[in-house]
């Protein structure tokens, strides 16, 4: 034994002791999730409650004394919640597939890895499976830093029924893959509309000889990829793995501060949690001065507005709605004066869901 390993022998014993210690709270822990779980069954609550699980994270954090980080305690506990919600019932979540897509990474960055995926072939399954009963959430990009809105997600939580329930915030890293790790003999690159826009800069200096092709979504790219050797893919880490391609460059993405901001859709309703954000769609009479006056209530009643989005109604001409975030629930004594107000002045209301915002 080397002297090295004399010195980390006993240090090993104890991290090997103290994991011992650990396997065996969370076994206590599991057993209370399902002891909760009984008790839930009683009273037909609802399986996950995102803003519970947001306070077991905040009353963490305050507790945290270091050397973990913040962001590693949350993401320890994520699993934790997630493994121990799996106990009473595994939670479905839809999201656009396939397997390898950021929605995925969504999914599982906000649930935990302890979930069933269900991938869909465009954003409007991804509604109609938590409509119908198929998946118990769903999971949409709703916007990118550098080409804003999705404008389908927009129109979809503008018809559904569903409610958004929580937020991700993932950062966005693309990559130029192929089967061999090189372009020789490769013809198009293929990836979703919005990627290939994301990267438009960097392919017309280092990849200008390629086509470009829009296809569903980064993961089907990277599939095609795999079969096809004249065809390259924009796509990330996921998908890279998920479909065993090789990098020709990474991190192509024009912004390096790229990130794209996903919505969890479903019937549930979160209670407060005292760092919230309301998400609204409303529109206004075609006449000077109604935007405005449209808006004067939240000002009045001390409300801030985090996200201001216009999209055509689709009906009449020049009419549009309003896709509107505010900070604080719909509960909030200030919030609840303001959106009671906007409904008697706005020509159409629709609150779109109260939900924990992002951490970080």
């Amino acid at each position: 034994m080397t002297t090295e390993d004399q010195r980390l022998a006993p240090l090993r014993a104890r991290i090997d002791a103290i994991d011992a210690e650990i396997l065996e709270l969370l076994s206590k822990r599991a057993k209370a999730a399902q002891e909760v779980g009984h008790v839930k069954g009683d009273f037909v609550s609802p399986v996950f409650r995102p803003e519970r699980e947001r306070q077991v994270v905040a009353n963490l954090v305050k507790l945290n004394q270091g050397p973990l980080q913040n962001d590693g305690i949350a993401a320890i506990w994520r699993e934790v919640m997630s493994a121990c919600r799996a106990l009473e019932a595994r939670q479905t979540i839809a999201y656009l597939g396939p397997v390898g897509t950021f929605s995925e990474l969504a999914a599982q960055s906000y649930f935990g890895q302890s979930i069933s995926g269900l991938p869909c072939a465009s954003l409007d399954e991804v509604f109609k499976s938590v409509e119908k009963g198929a998946a118990q959430f769903g999971i949409v990009p709703v916007e990118n830093s550098s080409e804003g809105a999705v404008s389908r997600t927009l129109d979809l939580l503008l018809d559904s029924p569903l409610h958004i329930s929580g937020e991700v915030v993932l950062s966005i890293r693309h990559h130029l893959l192929t089967k061999s790790g090189s372009l020789d003999g490769v013809t198009t690159v293929c990836a979703h509309a919005q990627a290939l826009a994301q990267c438009q800069q960097w392919l017309s200096v280092h990849a200008p000889q390629l086509q470009r092709q829009a296809v569903s979504s980064n993961a089907e790219a990277a599939r095609m990829a795999a079969a096809d050797p004249t065809i390259a893919a924009i796509a990330g880490d996921p998908a890279q793995v998920a479909y065993g391609l090789q990098a020709v460059a990474s991190q192509i993405q024009d912004d390096p501060h790229n990130r794209t901001r996903f919505v969890v859709v479903g019937n549930y309703q979160c209670q407060p949690t005292g760092n919230d954000q309301t998400a609204l769609v409303l529109s206004v009479a075609n006449k000077p001065g109604a935007v405005y006056s449209l808006l004067a209530p939240l000002a009045k009643h001390g409300v801030s507005m985090t996200r201001f989005e216009s999209r055509p109604a689709r009906k009449g001409t020049w009419e549009y709605h309003f896709y509107i975030d505010v900070a604080g629930h719909a509960d909030d004594v200030n919030v609840a004066k303001a959106l009671a107000e906007l409904q008697g002045t706005a020509a159409f209301y629709k609150k779109l869901g109260s939900y924990p915002r992002a951490l970080g």
